[in-house]
């Protein structure tokens, strides 16, 4: 393998091409990335029931938390990667990733032990029905352990996706999602171990494609652009800044965005437990859905920050515009089948029939969500590729505190609609990032930033 094997050049060639192919392996790791839960919830709902379902449902809200809130350091650390390439700047880049893994290492743990400190406070404040606390406290424990194998796996694959690799992060998921299917189902049909079964499966093959990931690259250090020496992960001032200025934003913007949920989630709960296991079967369809397009976002996202590193805006614009096609005609093929197989989908995680009557309102109230969903993979590629972090900030609370919290608090509570105006409000919060993101692009008013490739 040679030394320039993990980096790509998106700075000239073709755009549709480069998009298409370089975004395919990340749609297919999200997707992926979401079996691990989507099969929990599967053999859950068969052998455990609705309570179990509930409880693992709700309790992921809060390890999904946490991760999203590394995920928004790992790609600050992305975006810097991504600039560092776009510039021809190849020898900062092994002090950039040493910063960036001591950085994700310290924080997973920091969130690890908090969760696992503050749990029973955290479910009570969920408001998690009786019938699946102790199911939630398992399964919150377990996964919480072992948070910081889920934050690895990120930092990695963010890494790897600045430099242009998306083949690898693809392998890496596909080894996780091999072991955790087989575990899964030994562990939860056959052994009966329930939920904690199903959280042990998930960590333990996260934790095998972390440990195999960090085999792989020390193997191929050079290509990859990190020498793996101790001294290199000692944290440096410089990077530490910039990571924590870029990423400080990203990660309340995810994290916001999640903790949305958890309020809104808390709002259904209060409703009962089919209600619960309904919106939580309802949000992890929703979820497969958006991670497979966010895929294209991911691919466009490190595309975005070379070419405005390599000061070339026009293909940056352009980027962000074949974007907006490949989700616009993803999303009329996701629509289609919500339409068609909406039900049909609810019925693979639950044999609850009286979850399978209240699936009508949640489908008909999240389709609001999917134009706006379309918009926002353009404009927040193009916003974090550009590190406007500040923006994607405001933005984000606008949308996953604002209007996701008040439009569900005033549909579900205020007017009285109950469960279908708690989603419809989820549903239609997106449009408020979605829409100023898309003026601001239109603008053209960030051709005047200064690029953070001239800092490094």
């Amino acid at each position: 393998m040679n030394a320039q094997s993990m980096t790509k050049d998106f700075t000239q060639g073709n755009i549709v091409r480069q998009l298409f192919w370089f975004a395919l392996p990340f749609m297919m790791s999200n997707a992926l990335q979401v079996i691990y839960s989507t099969v929990d919830m599967i053999i859950v709902g068969k052998f455990v029931g609705t309570a179990g379902l509930s409880a693992v449902s709700q309790s992921s809200l809060i390890l999904n938390f946490a991760t999203m809130v590394c995920m928004g350091f790992s790609n600050a650390g992305q975006v810097l990667v991504a600039q560092a390439v776009g510039a021809g700047k190849r020898k900062e880049m092994n002090e950039i990733i040493g910063t960036l893994f001591s950085t994700i290492m310290c924080i997973s743990l920091i969130l690890s032990a908090i969760i696992l400190a503050a749990r029973v406070r955290i479910l009570h404040i969920m408001n998690i029905p009786a019938e699946s606390y102790e199911k939630a406290m398992q399964y919150m424990l377990i996964c919480g352990a072992g948070l910081i194998f889920t934050a690895g796996y990120n930092v990695v694959s963010a890494v790897l996706r600045g430099m242009g690799d998306s083949k690898r992060p693809f392998l890496f998921i596909c080894i996780a999602s091999a072991i955790n299917l087989i575990l899964d189902y030994l562990f939860t049909g056959i052994l009966g171990f329930g939920v904690a079964g199903a959280a042990s499966a998930t960590i333990i093959g996260q934790a095998v494609s972390f440990l195999f990931s960090i085999f792989f690259l020390y193997k191929n250090k050079k290509a990859f652009g990190f020498d793996f020496r101790k001294e290199s992960f000692r944290i440096k001032e410089k990077y530490i800044k910039m990571i924590a200025a870029l990423g400080t934003p990203m990660a309340i913007q995810s994290g916001c965005i999640n903790l949305s949920m958890l309020f809104v989630s808390s709002m259904v709960n209060n409703v009962g437990v089919v209600a619960s296991a309904t919106f939580g079967v309802g949000i992890r369809i929703d979820d497969i859905i958006n991670k497979i397009s966010q895929g294209i976002q991911y691919g466009a996202m490190p595309m975005v920050s070379q070419n405005i590193a390599a000061k070339k805006p026009d293909r940056a614009k352009q980027v962000v515009l074949y974007t907006w096609l490949f989700s616009g005609i993803l999303t009329i093929f996701f629509v289609s089948i919500y339409f068609c197989f909406g039900k049909q989908l609810f019925m693979l995680f639950s044999d609850d029939v009286l979850v399978h009557e209240m699936s009508g309102e949640f489908i008909k109230a999240i389709l609001w969500m999917f134009p706006a969903m379309a918009i926002m993979r353009g404009t927040n590629a193009f916003i974090q590729g550009i590190g406007n972090a500040k923006l994607g900030l405001v933005l984000s609370l606008l949308d996953g505190v604002v209007l996701r919290i008040g439009l569900s608090w005033l549909f579900g509570l205020v007017l009285h609609w109950g469960f279908f105006g708690f989603v419809l409000g989820y549903g239609l919060a997106p449009y408020g990032c979605a829409i100023p993101g898309f003026l601001y692009f239109i603008s053209g008013s960030w051709r005047r930033r200064r690029t953070l490739a001239e800092e490094l």
